[in-house]
C-alpha cells in the first residue's frame, strides 16, 4: 500500500479515531449511512445542527437509530434489511443509492484507473439469485483499522463467525444469537508457553490490521508486524512474534492452510515487501521471500505448489512456493491489488484491484485474463471462491457484494446491495451461509445470507 496512505491511517488509529471518521482524502470512507453526520439520511422536519427536530427530536432520533435486528420474514413483509426507516427520512432508498453511486470516491494510486476500466469493461447484468437474505444483527459492530485491508471477518461454520470490533476479536453464533469476546488487544497479550522464536514478553495495544481464522486457528496481524496466534479451543494465546522490524511493518494479509504433509501453516503478506511461511506445529519460520514492492495479499494454490502474489504494483505474480521464484507475471490491471483467491481446481485464480475490477486467470495461459469482472463504486478488496468452485464472490469497499457463477464462465451475476463500509465477507465451509460485515456509526451490523436451493425450505429464523 502507498506509504502516505498507510501513515495517514496509522496516525488516525493512534489518535483513537474510528475508521468511519476518516477524512474523504483517505479514499473510501467518504459517505456514511449516518443520521448524525448531516447527510441525506436525516428525518423530515426542521432540523437543527445535528439533524434533530425541536421538541420531540429526541424521540424521533431514537426511533431512527434504535438497534433492531431484521429477519427474513420481516424483510419479506417490507422492513429494510438494515433497519433503516426510509419512510421517516427525507430521501428514498432509490435516491440515496443514486447519490452514493455518484458521490463515492474510489481510492486510486493511479488516477482514473477505475474510470478507464469502466469504459473498457462492461458490467455483467445482475439477473441471478444464488444467496438470499436470512438475518441482520446490529449487536455485532464490525470495525476496520486500515481502509485498504478488508479481511476482518471469517466464518468457521454456517452458524459461527469471527470478526474484529475495535480492539477485540469477537464471536457471533447465529444459533444462540449471542456474542462473546475471544481475544482483547486493548491491553497486554502474551503466549502461555515458550517456543523458539516466540516473543515471550508479548505485545501491548496491538492494532489489528488483518485477521484469519481457519483449521481451528485464529491469527491476528498487527500494524507493527505483530503476529498473534490462538487455538479456538483454548483460552490462552499460543504464539507471538514480530515478523519484521521494518518501518513498513503492516501485516497486510494471512492465509492459513495445510501443507501436502498435513502440517498447519500460515503464509503472511507484509508491507516490508516480504512473504513469510510459518510452520504452526513447531512455530518456526520456514520461508521468507522478498519482492520489489509491498505485498498486500498472497494465496496458496490448492496443490501448495504456487503462490498468487499481489501488492503495490500493477502486475500480479505467480510464484513457486518452494523457492520464491516468479514463474509468471500477469499483466492487465491498472492499479494496485489487494485481494486474491484460488478456485478449488487449482487451475484458475482471481485478483482484485483498485481499478475496480476482478480478473480471473488460468495458470496454463497467464498471458491474458479469462474474465474481467467489474465493480460499481470502488476497489475489489476481498475475494472468495466457494468450496465447490461454483461461485466467485468479491466485495467492494462499501455497499456491494457480487456473486458470479464460475460454473457458467462468469456470465451470470448476483448483486447484493446495502449501505456501509465492508469489513470482510466469508462463506461457511459448506457454502450454505454468506456473512458480510458492515461498518457504520449507526447501522453497523452482520448480514447473513443463505444459499438458494431449487426445492426451498422454511426459514430458520422467523
Amino acid at each position: 500500500m502507498a506509504a502516505s496512505v498507510r501513515e495517514g491511517a496509522a496516525a488516525a488509529a493512534a489518535a483513537g479515531h474510528a475508521v468511519d471518521d476518516y477524512d474523504v482524502s483517505d479514499g473510501e470512507m467518504d459517505v456514511d449511512v449516518d443520521v448524525e453526520a448531516g447527510s441525506e439520511l436525516q428525518h423530515a422536519g426542521g432540523a437543527g445542527d445535528d439533524g434533530r427536530r425541536d421538541g420531540d427530536g429526541d424521540d424521533e432520533y431514537a426511533l431512527l437509530t434504535r438497534i433492531t435486528d431484521t429477519s427474513a420474514a420481516e424483510a419479506r413483509a417490507g422492513k429494510d434489511i438494515q433497519g433503516i426507516p426510509w419512510e421517516r427520512l427525507q430521501i428514498t432508498r432509490q435516491d440515496y443509492r443514486k447519490a452514493r453511486l455518484e458521490q463515492y470516491k474510489n481510492y486510486e494510486n493511479f488516477p482514473q484507473s477505475g474510470e478507464l476500466m469502466d469504459k473498457l469493461c462492461k458490467q455483467v447484468e445482475s439477473s441471478s439469485k444464488y444467496y438470499e437474505f436470512q438475518y441482520n444483527t446490529r449487536i455485532v459492530k464490525p470495525s476496520i483499522l486500515h481502509f485498504q485491508l478488508r479481511n476482518l471477518l471469517w466464518a468457521t461454520s454456517k452458524h459461527d463467525v469471527y470478526f474484529m470490533s475495535n480492539s477485540t476479536v469477537g464471536h457471533w453464533s447465529s444459533l444462540s444469537h449471542k456474542m462473546t469476546d475471544v481475544l482483547d488487544f486493548s491491553g497486554h497479550v502474551a503466549p502461555a508457553k515458550k517456543h523458539p522464536g516466540c516473543a515471550l514478553e508479548g505485545f501491548t495495544g496491538v492494532q489489528v490490521s488483518t485477521l484469519a481464522v481457519n483449521e481451528g486457528l485464529l491469527v491476528a496481524g498487527g500494524f507493527q508486524g505483530e503476529l498473534v496466534c490462538k487455538s479456538l479451543g483454548e483460552r490462552d494465546v499460543k504464539f507471538c512474534t514480530r515478523t519484521t522490524l521494518s518501518d513498513n511493518a503492516i501485516t497486510n494479509a494471512m492465509d492459513i492452510h495445510r501443507s501436502t504433509s498435513g502440517s498447519l501453516r500460515i503464509t503472511v503478506s507484509n508491507n516490508d515487501s516480504g512473504v513469510r511461511e510459518f510452520d504452526m506445529e513447531r512455530f518456526q519460520l520456514l520461508n521468507h521471500f522478498r519482492f520489489n514492492w509491498p505485498v498486500n495479499h498472497t494465496s496458496v494454490s490448492p496443490d501448495k505448489k504456487l503462490l498468487a502474489v499481489v501488492g503495490d504494483d500493477r502486475d500480479a505474480l505467480l510464484v513457486d512456493s518452494r523457492n520464491g521464484k516468479v514463474t509468471s507475471t500477469l499483466v492487465g490491471h491498472l492499479d494496485y491489488s489487494f485481494a486474491s483467491a484460488w478456485h478449488p481446481d487449482g487451475i484458475t485464480f482471481a485478483t482484485g484491484n483498485q481499478d475496480k475490477t476482478c480478473r480471473v486467470w488460468d495458470i496454463r495461459n497467464p498471458s491474458t485474463s479469462l474474465a474481467v469482472l467489474r465493480g460499481n463504486i470502488g476497489a475489489i478488496r476481498c475475494i472468495r471462491y466457494s468450496s465447490d468452485g461454483r461461485f466467485l464472490l468479491f466485495s467492494e469497499p462499501a455497499d456491494f457484494v457480487h456473486v458470479y457463477s464460475a460454473a457458467e464462465c462468469y456470465r451470470k451475476r448476483q448483486e447484493i446491495d446495502f449501505f456501509g463500509e465492508i469489513s470482510g465477507i466469508s462463506l461457511s465451509p459448506d457454502d450454505e451461509s454468506l456473512f458480510v460485515g458492515v461498518c457504520d456509526r449507526v447501522y453497523a451490523s452482520l448480514l447473513n445470507y443463505r444459499m438458494v436451493h431449487a426445492n426451498g425450505y422454511l426459514d430458520s429464523y422467523m
